[in-house]
C-alpha cells in the first residue's frame, strides 16, 4: 500500500496543535521560574533569620527543606525544557513539509 502525503491542510491542522502545545509547556516553563522564585525568596527568608537569630535546628531544616523543593522544581523544570525543545522540532519538521508542499 502507498502511503499519502499528508495535505496542506492536515499539516496546517497539525501545526495549530503542536503550536497549542507549545503554548501550554511554555506556561508550565513560567510556572515553574515563579515557583522557584518564591522558593528563593523563603530562602533568602531562612539565611536572613539564622543571621539574626543564629542557626537553629529548625531553621537549619527549614533551608534543607527549601533546598530540597527548588532541586524538585528544577528537576522538573529542565524536563519541561527538553519537552518544549522536542516540540519545536516537531514544529521545524511540519514546516518543512509546508514549505515543500508549496
Amino acid at each position: 500500500m502507498i502511503e499519502q502525503a499528508p495535505s496542506r491542510v492536515e499539516l496546517l491542522q497539525t501545526r495549530l496543535s503542536l503550536v497549542g502545545a507549545l503554548s501550554a509547556l511554555n506556561a508550565e516553563a513560567l510556572k515553574f521560574i515563579q515557583t522557584l522564585g518564591a522558593i528563593d525568596m523563603d530562602r533568602l527568608r531562612i539565611e536572613f533569620e539564622q543571621e539574626r537569630s543564629g542557626a537553629s535546628e529548625q531553621l537549619v531544616r527549614d533551608l534543607h527543606e527549601v533546598e530540597m523543593k527548588a532541586e524538585a522544581v528544577r528537576a522538573a523544570s529542565a524536563e519541561c525544557d527538553e519537552r518544549i525543545a522536542a516540540v519545536e522540532r516537531e514544529v521545524e519538521a511540519v514546516d518543512r513539509l509546508l514549505a515543500a508542499a508549496e
